[in-house]
């Protein structure tokens, strides 16, 4: 769907005047705009009919239930099967409470929906700070903007100091990485393991020692055929590990096709990412090689 704009249109000095504002997404919305600005609209279809086959609604990611050390081999056969086909997997009996789950999300909530003044003291593009939000983090280098909202908090090595944190979600975001840490560890178990390595291998090449939170807000969109919450994307660090509510929204690629994961209440969706992907076929490569 490709946005008409006039010969005069300067993309430049809209894409400046809207981060000027500091209020994002959101505040398009509160200010009642009923029409999507030329910047968020993309040149491509939104929609594409030949992902929306009947293959879609019979394939889901792979499920991995993390309960149970009697059948420790099969979750270890699962997490290796769903890593070299999918790249995905969702995990349930983690060990997280769902408490902690819906507070999360909660405070997601609250914080992009906290008084303009207060939120956007906390509005920066200096990558650098421990706890920033922002409209699109790449909004004056992609094709089209995204229509989203952000905030990241760095959590590990050096999380930010107790009053870098709005008060609205402080105390979730640090018990929520806590837990995240220790199912983090028990990944790179189940990873190590699966490439036949010592349990703590992954964990001792220093992968467990960074984690950043990254909160995203979806306001709701006047013209949705014109534009994306996200773009398609590959996630460049070690893996993610992802907290979606039970509206969904988010897919996956696979095998040319573009798969739902479908919500399930409870569960977290684990993308291997692309260093750690290719961590996994580096090793095993090699293991192939001294078989």
């Amino acid at each position: 769907m490709t946005s008409a704009v006039g010969s005069n249109y300067d993309r430049g000095s809209e894409l400046k005047a809207f981060d000027d504002t500091k209020t994002g997404v959101k505040g398009l919305v509160d200010a009642g705009l009923s029409k999507v600005p030329s910047i968020f609209i993309h040149d491509q279809p939104i929609t594409n009919k030949a992902h929306s086959s009947t293959t879609q609604t019979r394939v889901n990611i792979p499920v991995i239930d993390l309960n149970g050390t009697n059948v420790r081999n099969e979750i270890i056969e699962n997490v290796r099967d769903a890593c070299e086909n999918w790249g995905f997997f969702q995990i349930i009996n983690h060990g997280i409470p769902k408490r902690v789950l819906d507070e999360m999300i909660d405070g997601v909530l609250k914080f992009h929906e906290m008084e303009t003044e207060e939120k956007i003291q906390y509005y920066s593009r200096d990558f650098r700070k421990r706890f920033f939000c922002v409209s699109n983090f790449h909004l004056f280098t992609d094709d089209a903007a995204t229509w989203s909202d952000s905030f990241l908090s760095v959590m590990a090595p050096d999380c930010p100091q107790f009053e870098e944190m709005p008060s609205v979600c402080r105390d979730i975001l640090i018990e929520y990485s806590n837990h995240v840490m220790r199912v983090g560890l028990t990944l790179l178990e189940l990873f190590s393991k699966s490439l036949g390595l010592e349990p703590n291998h992954l964990k001792n090449l220093g992968c467990a020692e960074g984690l950043f939170l990254l909160g995203h807000y979806y306001p709701a969109c006047p013209e949705p055929e014109l534009t994306l919450g996200a773009n398609c994307h590959t996630d460049a660090g070690f893996f993610t590990i992802i907290l979606q509510d039970l509206l969904g929204g988010l897919q996956v690629l696979h095998q040319n096709d573009w798969v739902d994961v479908k919500p399930l209440s409870g569960a977290l969706v684990v993308n291997v990412a692309d260093l750690l992907q290719a961590s996994l076929r580096y090793y095993e490569k090699f293991m192939s090689t001294i078989v």
